[in-house]
């Protein structure tokens, strides 16, 4: 369901907008917030709402892990968006959409260029579990998408 007004979106973001992302800012294209979930040292698994504007979209990256975990597990919440893994068509993100990621894929999700959207994000823990970010998703393949 597509939102471009703030003010709606943030009544079907009920899981609030959170802080803004200045922390992995350099790794998307457009402005993300980020309201944690879960307290650090709560709980095994970090849950936080990510929620991004309208054609807002992370790099292309890729989690990894040298054993167990590493698997990211994406729970659509408000707005749309996309998810796309590498040398696949992306695959539009609607609330109630999961997408389970896994380990050592090249991919990236984001905003559509006209709506808000939010996702539930965490990583499946593992040991010597990392981020990998390359590139970012370029401009003309990113208008494309409908």
């Amino acid at each position: 369901m597509k939102i471009q007004d703030k003010e709606t979106f943030d009544t079907a973001n009920v899981f609030g907008l959170g802080q803004e992302n200045s922390a992995f800012a350099q790794y998307f294209i457009g402005n993300s917030y980020l309201n944690p979930l879960t307290k650090p040292g709560e709980s095994t698994i970090a849950l936080a709402n990510v929620t991004f504007e309208p054609g807002c979209r992370n790099n292309w990256h890729i989690h990894h892990a040298k054993t167990g975990g590493g698997q990211q597990i994406l729970i659509c919440t408000a707005g749309s968006g996309w998810y796309q893994e590498e040398g696949k068509l992306a695959v539009s993100l609607e609330p109630g959409t999961v997408i389970v990621i896994p380990p050592e894929v090249k991919h990236w999700h984001g905003a559509k260029a006209d709506s808000w959207f939010s996702h539930i994000a965490f990583e499946v823990p593992g040991t010597e579990t990392s981020n990998e970010w390359l590139e970012e998703v370029d401009d003309e393949a990113y208008s494309k998408l409908q």
